[in-house]
């Protein structure tokens, strides 16, 4: 049991590389889009999440204005004046804080809901397009430094548009 762990791991390694070496090469024809259903999930989650960072947004700028007609304000009006804007302005800051760690654990917790049965899938994808093509070893590029390897040892493109064929991205489970 614990070998197969190990071994979905690191097929799930594998699979994670691949996608961060799409993302990171030079696009052609073949893979431009890396895997079809990695980016409608992360185009899911980045619409979700949008309103959210938009609210952030304004929330920053209109501290950044405070600071800044504070700042101006300062010398020319009273010290109680100062001290009401000044604590306004922090407890600004402070919501500003805490809505972005929530909104960073609840972006993680639906990337993961939503990306987890990706990442198994596309594991087993990659096991059994590795069997298929009597591949014995998959290394990531990425995380181990290579000297040397030639050009048709990298199937990542090949491994991209077989599992877009296979895999259409309308057969992302679609999450509410």
């Amino acid at each position: 049991m614990k070998v197969f762990r190990i071994t979905v791991a690191a097929m799930a390694f594998v699979a994670f590389a691949i996608l961060a070496q799409t993302q990171t090469r030079p696009t052609t024809p073949a893979d431009k889009n890396g895997i079809a259903r990695v980016m409608v999930a992360m185009k899911q989650i980045d619409v979700k999440f949008q309103p959210l960072r938009n609210e952030l947004r304004g929330m920053r700028d209109r501290l950044a204005a405070m600071r800044a007609d504070l700042q101006k304000k300062q010398a020319i009006q009273d010290a109680k004046t100062t001290a009401t804007q000044t604590d306004e302005a922090n407890q600004l800051e402070t919501q500003i804080k805490r809505k972005a760690e929530d909104a960073q654990a609840s972006y993680q917790k639906e990337s993961l809901a939503l990306l987890d049965p990706l990442q198994k899938d596309i594991a087993d994808a990659l096991t059994a397009y590795a069997q298929a093509k009597g591949i014995s070893l998959l290394i990531d590029l990425n995380r181990v430094p290579v000297i040397y390897a030639a050009n048709n040892l990298d199937i990542t493109k090949d491994f991209i548009t077989e599992y877009n064929r296979t895999h259409p991205a309308s057969a992302a489970p679609a999450r509410p």
